[in-house]
């Protein structure tokens, strides 16, 4: 078990401002679901080219990661309730931009107001915030608040196919753009203040040479490792939540059962992360990351030969299962490595990189669709990154180990 400070900035209000940051996130993240369950509805508008409506998925990924290093600076500065506030309003305006149809608005809908200002300005800023409200279940609370993107997947799907079969994909963005506003500002302007955690300046190493090492490398080149390692890991990941609905309706299974089965999905990762954050406030971020990136490996191939409803209901809960706690792994190991002073950077620049990876597994998905006409492909594709990434963190986990041993003998 990893040890825990003598004193805790810990308090009730800390798991206060966790669970209002989950239900934002919720709220928030709520946004992009709409397009991955009317894809094939917005792809009939423009051909039946799905890598349209998944490109503007991928861009509100991308830009809540590029987003996510300016505001989580600009929330350094000002707050992270204005920014939160401010990203709030622009998803709402985000999605009636996106009513105007595919592609351009559409695309700029997406990438620039729910991804770059809107979510940029909630995401990683929460995150910095949250962390800063714990120092003993860092973990736990992590994976709570990272836990808004799948408790949005597990509660909006069956809503929005209703509300999208009902009425149209337009008229449930605009109903969705008005309740997301309406909840979020107020949470965030009431529960939002400044967080306990201390920020001292950055120490020296203690041989005094001025040179930090983080596992006795530079720092810069652990963390590059990370980055690219969060790339390759989001790829899949991204795969299954982006294009299930629309890979069900192609084995002949109906929309509804499709957007059942996300929220299968989505609801499995939801619970099971707290799970996985309890277990990374014992083990360690990086360890964690190598258990949840094997799990995934497995059920990404699972998915590949699986072809009927019963067995691709119990896929989606197995992915879920085990890339839930994935991310808030790679955080806390940011928290665990390197000085809370870099943390405003740090971890959004970590989430830019996790959600290019979201951005890209989604788009490489549809485009290889498009012009094969099934999705095999893409999730080979998305097998063959995870196998990377588990390269790239065993070798991280195997030099944490060393530097341990060799520090003890020292």
């Amino acid at each position: 078990m990893l040890p825990f400070p003598a004193s805790s900035v810990e308090t009730r209000a800390s798991w206060a401002v966790a669970s209002v940051a989950l239900l934002i996130l919720a709220m928030s993240f709520g946004a992009a679901w709409i397009t991955a369950v009317a894809l094939k509805d917005i792809a009939a508008e423009v051909g039946g080219s799905r890598s349209v409506p998944a490109l503007a998925s991928a861009l509100a990924w991308l830009g809540s990661g590029v987003g996510g290093i300016l505001m989580s600076r600009l929330a350094d500065r000002v707050g992270t309730r204005w920014t939160v506030i401010s990203g709030s309003t622009m998803i709402g305006l985000g999605l009636t931009i996106s009513t105007f149809g595919p592609p351009w608005p559409l695309w700029i809908g997406h990438g620039l107001f729910i991804g770059l200002i809107g979510l940029g300005g909630i995401n990683a800023p929460l995150y910095i915030y949250v962390s800063r409200w714990f120092d003993r279940r860092r973990g736990s609370a992590l994976a709570l608040i990272s836990s808004g993107t799948y408790l949005a997947g597990a509660l909006w799907p069956p809503i929005f196919e209703q509300a999208i079969a009902a009425f149209g994909w337009r008229q449930a963005m605009l109903w969705y753009a008005a309740a997301e506003i309406i909840i979020v500002v107020p949470l965030a302007a009431i529960y939002f203040r400044a967080p306990p955690e201390v920020i001292h300046p950055l120490v020296l190493s203690a041989d005094g040479s001025g040179k930090a090492r983080v596992l006795g490398w530079p720092p810069n080149a652990v963390f590059a490792m990370m980055c690219g390692a969060g790339v390759l890991c989001c790829m899949p990941m991204a795969m299954p939540q982006s294009h299930l609905v629309a890979f069900c309706s192609d084995l002949g299974i109906s929309r509804s059962a499709g957007a059942l089965m996300l929220s299968v999905l989505l609801g499995t990762a939801f619970l099971s992360r707290q799970i996985w954050g309890v277990i990374s406030d014992r083990i360690g971020g990086l360890s964690t990351v190598l258990i949840g990136s094997g799990w995934q490996a497995a059920s990404m191939t699972a998915l590949l030969l699986t072809q009927n409803e019963a067995g691709l209901f119990m896929v989606a809960a197995a992915f879920g299962l085990g890339f839930s706690g994935i991310i808030p792994a790679y955080v806390l190991t940011v928290r665990e490595l390197f000085p809370a002073s870099e943390a405003s950077w740090r971890i959004p620049t970590l989430l830019l990189f996790s959600g290019g990876g979201m951005a890209a597994g989604g788009w490489i998905a549809g485009l290889l669709y498009d012009h094969l006409g099934y999705y095999a492909p893409a999730f080979a594709v998305g097998i063959g990154a995870n196998l990377l990434n588990l390269l790239i963190i065993s070798v991280l986990v195997g030099r944490k180990r060393q530097w341990r041993s060799g520090r003890r003998l020292a």
